[in-house]
């Protein structure tokens, strides 16, 4: 086998790996680079492969990093199957329609923009919503835990990463030889403990593993604070009279929030303020965690069985309508608006942010991983000046993060996540890590388990025999 990185290679975002076997080419993720926006225009739209020389994709899970640029795949001329497991398959009917419907509307807002100071060169969208339709088409549902024949004598099997909802690690064996040769894709390894989600499984043992190293240079703090440090933000924001704008993913993070707002609303712990979701994206994903309770750990079970909706209560509001968005702007008085996208890159965000960071009294609750350049990043790193749909804004309000919620292992996670496995293989190759990150983890990895371990270059390519 034949192993060459495209994405998520020495960057967090844009996961795309290529793996040639027995005379075919498959793809581990199909993700969106999220970043500056002209390298990002040109990653995305430009693959470094004909799109129909590829026979398949395997998903790992469905964010957008993993599987955005699955439309233009298929644009640009693939045709194979895409594998998931079906949570993801579900998920991914919501996400790519939505980011399709995202980049249509952004393209015509900054367009307008530019025809009213005489610009006419026009802004394309990446691919619209007929591309992500025809994307959809090919998905196929492979279940956790069996077995699935991609070719002859090459397999794939699909293991719980505990990331997000149907997200997957995934064992690939090659039997064309005397020896089957395994590889292990972690996709995006989750936490123990975190709300909702099962915990990661253990892996089966293998030769070579492709891991993520997000957060491999750090370690978090409990997940037992993240309530207590959301509740106190909650409370100073509202003393002051200001909104909580939190960018949040709509897939997991957003779900995680609303678990836990509605912990402390049946607790007393936070005043009476209007809690809103405000993404039709993260609508139909809580439909779809409610249709997949199978993946759900005990805790989150049991809200089920004694008849309580976790993602419903009074206080909250799921916002659909374009229109009722807009009206969010003219709210006066405290408030939570959670809104996609969670890295501040594109949606309905966009505008909570324009209309609230220049006022002191808001606060920006910053929830996950902001990659570099993201305008997450600038607002994670104060930034006094970002901008917004071109335009200069002063950030002002209140900046907090609640990495307590990160749906990535730290570095002591990802070391105990491998710790089985590690004994048999003969290669790790780091990938979805800034270089800071995976060189952290890397030194990490040799020290405690002296293994040959790879920081993945972008184009970069290694024979697996």
């Amino acid at each position: 086998m034949k192993l060459t990185f495209w994405g998520a290679a020495g960057v967090v975002t844009g996961s795309m790996h290529e793996l040639e076997a027995n005379g075919r080419r498959y793809l581990l993720d199909c993700g969106l680079y999220q970043g500056r926006r002209k390298d990002a225009e040109s990653r995305n739209r430009d693959f470094p492969f004909r799109a129909a020389s590829i026979d398949g994709v395997v998903l790992s899970h469905a964010h957008i990093d993993h599987s955005g640029n699955l439309p233009t795949l298929v644009k640009a001329g693939f045709t194979g199957p895409i594998h998931a497991t079906p949570p993801t398959v579900d998920l991914c009917g919501a996400m790519l329609r939505d980011t399709a419907h995202i980049q249509e509307k952004d393209a015509e807002f900054v367009n307008k923009r530019r025809r009213r100071r005489g610009n006419l060169e026009e802004v394309e969208p990446l691919y619209v919503t007929a591309d992500a339709e025809r994307a959809l088409t090919k998905f196929h549902r492979v279940p956790y835990h069996r077995p699935f024949e991609l070719h002859e004598k090459l397999s794939y099997e699909a293991f719980d990463a505990g990331h997000m909802l149907g997200s997957s690690s995934v064992l690939i064996e090659n039997r064309n030889g005397p020896n089957p040769v395994r590889l292990i894709f972690s996709g995006d390894v989750g936490r123990p403990c975190l709300p909702i989600l099962r915990d990661p499984e253990p892996m089966p043992s293998a030769d070579y593993l492709i891991m993520e190293s997000t957060y491999g240079d750090r370690l978090h703090k409990e997940q037992g604070l993240a309530i207590e440090k959301l509740a106190a933000t909650i409370i100073r924001t509202c003393a002051r009279g200001g909104k909580i704008i939190v960018p949040a993913f709509a897939v997991g993070r957003t779900q995680q929030l609303v678990l836990l707002l509605h912990e402390l609303t049946k607790e007393n712990r936070i005043r009476n303020i209007p809690i809103f979701v405000d993404s039709p994206l993260a609508i139909n994903v809580t439909e779809v965690f409610r249709e997949h309770t199978e993946c759900f750990d005990e805790e989150t079970a049991g809200y089920l069985r004694r008849g309580e909706d976790p993602f419903g209560f009074s206080r909250l509001q799921y916002v659909r309508d374009a229109a009722e968005s807009r009206k969010l702007n003219d709210l006066r008085g405290p408030c939570v608006i959670i809104s996609a996208s969670g890295m501040c890159e594109a949606g309905r965000i966009l505008h909570h942010l324009r209309n609230n960071i220049e006022d002191p009294r808001n606060t920006v609750l910053i929830t996950g991983f902001q990659a570099e350049n993201t305008l997450g990043r600038k607002l994670v790193d104060r930034l006094p000046e970002v901008n917004i749909f071109g335009e200069p804004m002063r950030l002002r309000a209140e900046v907090v993060t609640l990495s307590e919620l990160s749906g990535h292992a730290d570095q002591r996670e990802l070391l105990q996540w491998m710790k089985p496995i590690a004994a048999g293989l003969r290669k790790v190759f780091l990938v979805h890590g800034e270089p800071a990150q995976a060189a952290a983890l890397a030194a990490e990895i040799e020290r405690t388990y002296g293994l040959d371990t790879v920081v993945a270059a972008r184009g970069q390519s290694f024979q697996l025999d």
